[in-house]
């Protein structure tokens, strides 16, 4: 069957989905996205994806394309049109479409909006998961702005594959301190030597990941401590476990970082006992 996607106001071929030369998120870079994972046909944690979408459009003075129920109803329906029952969307807004120029089109410019969804590899993610994954460190990089979820993403990109060059999957920003942020499209945790998860304080300098969120609420009936402290790549290195959250992945472990062996290399049981419990706890909207 083929793909569909959602492009300004119109449901069309994936392969003939197109945006106008002139868009600022082509341009400029100047748009925001959101992407949510889709589990037995429930999507995840919907709710705190659009509240945090609105934040990023405010934080960049964008509007809404559309309303909220409306867009709520667009993801449905482009997951419906591709039978996505296990898998994630991905919506962009852009401040659309207008002559190139730096400053603000004109205030009646309509905000370009495109949604898309795909199915994800189950035996792919359930290797990770049973495996554990590679990562490399890489100097701090991007803008300030971090916590807004923009389109603007060339460090990532890079640092990405940079580990990809090295047989890693991930790339973990460090900042000049040499404190560990985030990852190039993943938040970081670890547990500490007192069993304590760790992650860095998302008021400034790491993104708001809604899976890290949820995470905590998954967390507190499990009976596990959690503090929002910065933590050194030493402290990492000899962490009892790592790992990285993403919708994409919900909780990967992370078993060596720079050639580096973490715990005994193999994956903890923290980790796996949160992803184990994370779909119980989520926000569960049906498609």
């Amino acid at each position: 069957m083929p793909r569909i996607a959602y492009v300004n106001g119109a449901y069309v071929p994936h392969s003939e989905a197109a945006v106008h030369v002139e868009d600022r998120g082509y341009q400029f870079a100047d748009g925001v996205y959101e992407v949510c994972e889709v589990r037995h046909g429930f999507i995840v944690d919907l709710s705190r994806h659009l509240n945090r979408l609105d934040r990023s459009l405010r934080e960049l003075q964008i509007g809404w394309p559309m309303s909220r129920a409306a867009l709520t109803h667009v993801i449905r329906e482009v997951l419906r049109r591709n039978r996505v029952r296990n898998g994630l969307f991905y919506l962009q807004v852009t401040r659309g479409v207008a002559r190139r120029d730096h400053a603000f089109p004109a205030k009646d410019t309509p905000p370009s909006l495109v949604v898309t969804a795909k199915r994800t590899d189950a035996a792919a993610i359930a290797k990770k998961n049973a495996e554990g994954i590679a990562a490399i460190t890489v100097p701090e990089n991007r803008w300030d702005r971090v916590d807004i979820k923009s389109v603007g993403l060339l460090p990532n990109v890079l640092a990405r594959q940079k580990a990809r060059e090295v047989g890693a999957q991930e790339a973990i920003f460090v900042d000049a301190d040499g404190l560990v942020k985030e990852g190039a499209a993943t938040n970081v945790w670890i547990v500490d030597g007192d069993g304590t998860l760790r992650t860095r304080p998302a008021e400034h300098g790491i993104l708001r990941g809604i899976t890290r969120r949820t995470l905590m609420d998954v967390a507190k009936p499990l009976g596990l401590k959690i503090e929002e402290k910065p933590f050194s790549v030493e402290e990492m290195l000899t962490a009892r476990e790592v790992f990285v959250t993403a919708a994409t992945s919900i909780c990967f472990p992370v078993v060596s970082i720079d050639g580096k062996t973490i715990g005994n290399g193999h994956p903890g049981s923290i980790a796996q006992n949160i992803r184990e419990a994370f779909f119980d706890i989520a926000e569960k909207t049906l498609i």
